[in-house]
């Protein structure tokens, strides 16, 4: 990350957290200077096909306000929603969005 931080590219895309060395608040911390986060809104391997719909809306929610605060996000998938994800599920992503990334975070 640091090499793509000296070369001056702005935005990190995908974020995949669920990738080593991708924890939300910790690439927050160290890089939410340099890039605005493109990506890693939810899981879509484990969390957006299995998990509950609550499951879903908060994790949304999580990573919405990590990546979020103070700017720097672009709300999206970490990849492709992929094909007999539950429509419950895809609901809950989207009324998270809605109810949650608007500016400003709290």
């Amino acid at each position: 990350m640091d090499d793509f931080v000296e070369a001056g590219f702005d935005i990190l895309n995908p974020v995949q957290c669920s990738a080593a060395c991708m924890e939300p608040a910790d690439l927050k911390k160290r890089y939410g200077e340099h890039f605005t986060f493109w990506g890693g809104g939810i899981d879509t391997q484990m969390t957006l096909p299995f998990g509950t719909p609550e499951e879903v809306r908060n994790q949304v929610r999580d990573r919405i306000r990590i990546f979020g605060q103070g700017g720097g996000l672009v709300f999206n998938s970490i990849h492709n929603v992929q094909a007999r994800v539950p429509a419950e599920n895809l609901v809950a992503l989207y009324e998270a969005v809605r109810d949650y990334g608007t500016y400003p975070l709290g």
